[in-house]
């Protein structure tokens, strides 16, 4: 290579040039992966619509059938029998924006373990006063099935030291440490509200909904493709100001020098080069 660009075969260049052909795949790769995760999280809100929807209408089927709950059986319509026991108030759950709480009752059923019921929901605070008792005797519940919940997700309070006879969220972890007997890792919420409360829709199960991190996803495939921008964009200024040190060069004109010169001496210098420049425009 002659001329100006020869510096493109320093040993210098050829790491820029290396750098520059891997960074670009690479951020492509990875924003192209990051959009496809996006396009998951919407295709999983679109099918958990769904299938919500179609689970209404689905036959109830015993408990043991659909557990353990994963993507597929979320949402499923179950039936389970027993007697209600234990009944403990979640906090600081809204329905149509509304401030409320759920009424968790648990059912033990014969095998001794225990199912947790969300029979409804109420506004307010949460009071024991205000929740209905539940039914006596052996009971059959139907309802939707739903995944055990994670403090610090999907609006689940993340906080912990809650007052007697309440709990931050329905999982075993949580309710093993509050009743005496094993708590199957699940829970239901009825179709039809008990004893006139209000029946809680059913959720999605986590990281298959449009949340924040769905739009972290979008947010981080624009950042590596602007990357792609970046590195381009810095690549040709680079290119750029060693041509023109190159061609000072020929010219016999080190600016990289001038900087040290005096004011005075540096504007001559300076004025040379410029006249130099356009001579060799003309």
């Amino acid at each position: 290579m002659e001329g100006v660009y020869r510096f493109l075969l320093t040993p210098r260049w050829w790491g820029i040039n290396v750098f520059v052909v891997l960074a670009i795949p690479f951020c492509i790769f990875m924003g192209s992966w990051q959009l496809g995760r996006f396009e998951d999280r919407v295709q999983d809100h679109e099918t958990a619509s769904t299938q919500h929807e179609s689970a209404r209408r689905e036959a109830a089927r015993p408990l043991t059938e659909l557990l353990p709950v994963d993507k597929a059986t979320v949402g499923k319509q179950t039936t389970v029998t027993g007697r209600y026991e234990d009944q403990l108030l979640v906090p600081e759950r809204k329905l149509d924006d509304r401030e409320g709480f759920y009424v968790l009752t648990l059912l033990r059923t014969d095998g001794g373990e225990a199912l947790p019921v969300v029979r409804g929901w109420l506004p307010g605070e949460p009071d024991p006063a205000k929740a209905p008792a539940p039914p006596t005797g052996e009971v059959t519940v139907t309802g939707a099935l739903q995944a055990a919940e994670s403090p610090g997700s999907n609006g689940v309070s993340g906080r912990s030291g809650w007052p007697a006879g309440q709990t931050g969220a329905i999982s075993a972890a949580t309710l093993l440490n509050l009743v005496p007997y094993d708590v199957y890792d699940a829970w239901v919420t009825l179709n039809e509200g008990d004893s006139g409360m209000r029946a809680v829709p059913v959720s999605a199960p986590q990281n298959s909904g449009l949340d924040l991190k769905a739009f972290q996803n979008l947010g981080y495939t624009a950042e590596w493709f602007a990357f792609v921008g970046f590195v381009i964009f810095m690549w040709f200024r680079l290119l750029r100001r060693e041509v023109e040190l190159a061609r000072d060069a020929e010219l016999g004109l080190d600016t990289r020098d001038d900087a040290n010169d005096t004011d005075g001496e540096g504007g001559e210098s300076g004025d040379r080069a410029d006249g130099a420049r356009a001579g060799l425009v003309s």
